[in-house]
């Protein structure tokens, strides 16, 4: 008994080491603006079995298992943040981009793959289909606080959450194609029509359910609100998938609804969610990092394939496919060399190279190395130089306009009070009016301001100045209200 209580405790230790020593990595990784899925990828091969032999890990299916759970997460995070309002003009190119992006980035990959790597014809279009998709998790973290135009940035954000269906698709159709499986061409058709089609409308089925069920019950903590709400990720995700429907558009559709809805308690919610996709991060990438077997991944014979295959795809296919995608759509020139630009890969190819090792074909080492390679230098390049590129094409936007957020201060019982956060900037339609004639709901009470770091009391003649931050209190069923009034 002492033995293995003893290996429990070690297991324990290690665990909360790689936690922290994970958390210092995201401040190190930021100071060098690299992606911080570099140093979990390093972390995690750093464990396993060619590093210090702390983990002795080789099993594709639970690995799957983990990287597929995982992407609910993110992927629930990255939807439930996502505004509605910001994605709706931008829903063509993003579905395009998703669909026929997808399909044009792995044919190109295919016919590079087919030549430098003497595969057939299938085996050579399923290794461009691997690395065919944007990565949700990379495209969401690198997004994040460099304000990129809006319009570029719902497009990359709707793209991410929405094009790792379509490579499931393509995957595991070329797996059966390679394993010689026949399959008709409207079988084809009525089968991503489904896979696509009924993860969306399960998806916002469950996203409708799940916002009247946050909306009506009130909990008695407001910790329990946010595993409410990430339990209907992994329920639309299940559901979704035991019908051979898209379980991550299910995610990503139900997230967006729910998002959207007057949802309760969202501070709570939106934080945990932040917190909880961190952790998934980690624990994916260095679980694939451990995955890993670095005496049979940095060969030459696979580093110069590998690599060759790397810059097609950053400099052929993706601008070939972004190109293509939204023709006539109204990009101008440098917004598509941004498109093109920002397609970084992630976990999504990393896991989609696990189908093959699972499906027992022939090559799927080579596919997991090729692919674990090529992400690897899809980060490395596009992630750091993403923000240089983006201002020296002049499509970084200065600060945002009004910014709203808001905390709930009660949650028992009907007492459902909630502060809300608004900075003023100079073009927010509230700039230069007094207080009482903003036309705020009864029981709505500024509580404070502050303005150039000082403390205004305020009352009903003050003008609202820009840059004036106000804490609002205000009763739950008013938020929307003040949003109406106070927004852009």
């Amino acid at each position: 008994m002492l033995p293995e209580l003893i290996d429990s405790n070690f297991l324990i230790l290690i665990f909360s080491l790689i936690l922290i020593l994970s958390i210092f990595g995201t401040k190190f990784t930021s100071k060098l603006n690299t992606p911080s899925l570099l140093f979990f990828i390093a972390l995690g091969i750093l464990l396993g079995n060619d590093g210090l032999n702390i983990f002795d890990f080789y099993d594709a299916k639970i690995a799957q298992l983990i990287g597929m759970m995982a992407l609910v997460v993110i992927l629930f995070d990255g939807g439930i943040k996502t505004n509605w309002t910001t994605i709706k003009p931008v829903a063509i190119p993003s579905i395009s981009l998703a669909t026929l992006g997808v399909a044009i980035t792995s044919l190109v990959l295919g016919m590079v793959a087919k030549v430098i790597f003497g595969l057939s014809w299938p085996e050579a279009i399923l290794m461009g289909a691997l690395v065919g998709s944007t990565d949700a998790a990379a495209v969401f973290a690198m997004l994040q606080g460099k304000n990129i135009h809006d319009r570029l940035e719902a497009t990359l954000e709707a793209e991410s959450g929405a094009n790792d269906p379509m490579a499931v698709f393509l995957t595991v159709t070329l797996i059966s194609f390679v394993q010689l499986e026949h399959h008709g061409i409207f079988e084809l058709i009525g089968s991503f029509v489904w896979t696509m089609g009924g993860g969306l409308f399960i998806g916002l089925l469950i996203g409708w359910f799940g916002s009247k069920a946050l909306h009506l019950v009130t909990l008695n903590s407001s910790g329990l609100y946010p595993l409410h709400a990430l339990a209907f990720a992994f329920l639309s995700y299940s559901g979704a998938s035991l019908v051979n429907a898209s379980g991550l558009l299910a995610v990503y559709a139900t997230a967006i609804f729910i998002g959207n809805t007057g949802l309760k308690q969202r501070n709570a919610i939106l934080h945990f969610n932040e917190g909880f996709s961190w952790i998934a991060q980690i624990v994916l990438f260095i679980t694939l990092g451990i995955f890993v077997v670095p005496s049979d991944l940095f060969q030459w014979e696979i580093i110069w394939r590998a690599l060759l295959l790397s810059f097609t795809l950053m400099f052929v296919a993706r601008p070939i496919a972004v190109l293509l995608s939204v023709i006539g759509m109204k990009f101008n020139m440098q917004e598509k060399l941004l498109l093109s630009w920002a397609g970084l890969r992630g976990a999504v190819p990393i896991v989609l190279a696990l189908f093959p090792i699972i499906a027992g074909l022939s090559n799927s080492q080579l596919y997991f190395n090729v692919i674990f390679f090529v992400v690897l230098t899809s980060t490395l390049l596009q992630g750091t130089t993403m923000t240089w590129f983006a201002e020296k094409l002049e499509l970084v936007k200065p600060g945002s306009n009004t910014q709203i957020n808001h905390m709930e201060l009660l949650s028992v019982g009907k007492n459902n009070l909630e502060i809300v956060e608004v900075y003023i900037e100079e073009s927010s339609n509230v700039t230069g009016k007094k207080i009482k004639n903003l036309g705020m709901p009864v029981k709505a009470n500024i509580t404070l301001i502050l303005r150039d770091g000082e403390t205004v009391s305020p009352h009903g003649n003050i003008i609202l100045q820009e840059k004036d931050l106000l804490y609002i209190l205000v009763p739950e069923k008013d938020v929307e209200v003040i949003k109406g009034i106070l927004k852009e």
